[in-house]
């Protein structure tokens, strides 16, 4: 899907779908050169390349992910995400975690993308991850 940049919803979800797959060259091509990411429990990034150092490492471990998204709202050019994110770590092991995103989208690019989440539920379905942020 080639998103709409006129229609910020479809530039939000063709990063996720581009990002359940871990395709980082198709997702990244979605973020601005100066876009702020925020992982609100964890601080930000800026940049296509600060992005992928964020979420490369993360999903590294991870066989499968999927980003089902539960209520979007849009406003102009803010989408607003209720997600529920779930990420395979084992043949019978998945990591659910309801994730709430807020992001700004210019010229059919995310120009501002935050995530607010419960790092310690995640960290309790997938306590490797603790060593991974200490």
């Amino acid at each position: 899907m080639s998103p709409d940049k006129d229609q910020p919803i479809a530039v939000v979800t063709a990063f996720f779908k581009a990002m359940e797959t871990l395709d980082y060259d198709k997702a990244l091509k979605l973020i601005a050169a100066d876009c702020e990411y925020t992982n609100i429990p964890m601080g930000t990034v800026r940049g296509p390349e600060g992005v992928r150092g964020v979420l490369e490492p993360f999903f590294a471990p991870t066989l499968a992910n999927t980003f089902e998204f539960l209520r979007t709202g849009v406003q102009g050019d803010t989408v607003f995400v209720e997600r529920l994110d779930r990420h395979q770590l084992g043949p019978e092991r998945w990591a659910e975690l309801p994730v709430a995103g807020v992001v700004e989208v210019r010229d059919g690019q995310i120009a501002v993308w935050r995530d607010y989440f419960d790092l310690a539920m995640l960290v309790r379905q997938w306590p490797e991850l603790q060593a991974a942020l200490a």
